[in-house]
């Protein structure tokens, strides 16, 4: 579990390989200035920034408490670029993405986590069904895993649908302390039997400071686009609230998640 200090690269996309016409938002594999691949996901599709943010947050929460996480970093679009792509879609996507981006590192040769095929351990599947639980994570379902088996370890890649609470700002303090009905629908929950064991461990780590940390590292272009609040700092308490609120209340979504456990078998 990683106490290193938090920090995120930048950098710049100079080309555009092939969009991943999979995902609801049209990611793109992309190369940039270092020279490496990555998989990028636009400010200008979907959610917008709010994906990118609970992209940052659940990521950089999930290599917090040592899971596997690719490395995050801010990727730069500028307005000449995607000027010579044909497709009018992803023309219009290029445009609407402008500046800064999220981006995580391309694994070439990696699969689609598939649980017919490969079975997770159950201190493994209890730590990832805990963190979504936290961070109200709806994507990782049978249908659509949104992980990725790469070397014969587990990667979590996608946690844009979560934090969905920043849709509707109204009673952060309130929908903090809800139960995730939702993961009733995890693809790891019938395995995830040491939620008792991970919650003492994982709350220890998630400290304030830490989270706090996280919340820090959103850059205040993406928090400048919602006029709800005045200023970037403030925009970014109702996401400290939330996240503390609930790390001071896991009874509530470890005991929902272990009902609805129960209710599988």
């Amino acid at each position: 579990m990683s106490n290193t200090t938090l920090q995120i690269r930048t950098v710049k996309v100079t080309r555009y390989v092939t969009p991943l016409r999979e995902g609801g938002s049209v990611p793109a594999i992309v190369e940039a200035d270092d020279g490496f691949l990555y998989v990028l996901k636009f400010r200008g599709a979907g959610q917008g920034v709010k994906a990118l943010i609970a992209e940052m947050i659940g990521g950089e929460i999930a290599r917090t408490v040592g899971l596997s996480i690719l490395e995050i970093v801010f990727a730069t679009i500028d307005e000449a670029f995607g000027r010579t792509e044909p497709d009018e879609e992803i023309q219009d996507l290029l445009k609407a993405s402008v500046g800064l981006n999220l981006a995580l590192h391309y694994l070439s040769g990696s699969i689609t986590f598939d649980p017919a095929v490969t079975t997770i351990n159950t201190t493994l599947a209890s730590k990832i069904v805990w963190l979504d639980c936290l961070l109200i994570n709806m994507d990782l379902t049978v249908r659509n895993t949104n992980m990725l088996w790469w070397h014969k370890e587990l990667w979590l890649i996608d946690h844009g649908a979560a934090l969905y609470f920043h849709h509707n700002w109204q009673n952060i303090a309130a929908q903090a302390m809800k139960p995730f009905v939702l993961i009733k629908d995890h693809v790891l929950l019938p395995q995830a039997t040491e939620l008792d064991a991970v919650d003492e461990a994982f709350r220890l780590v998630l400290t304030k400071e830490r989270i706090r940390s996280i919340v820090n590292l959103i850059p205040e272009e993406w928090l400048a686009t919602d006029t709800f609040f005045e200023t970037p700092d403030l925009h970014r308490q109702p996401y400290i609230k939330f996240l503390e609120t609930r790390l001071a209340n896991t009874i509530i979504f470890v005991k929902e998640a272990q009902h609805a456990a129960t209710a599988i078998i």
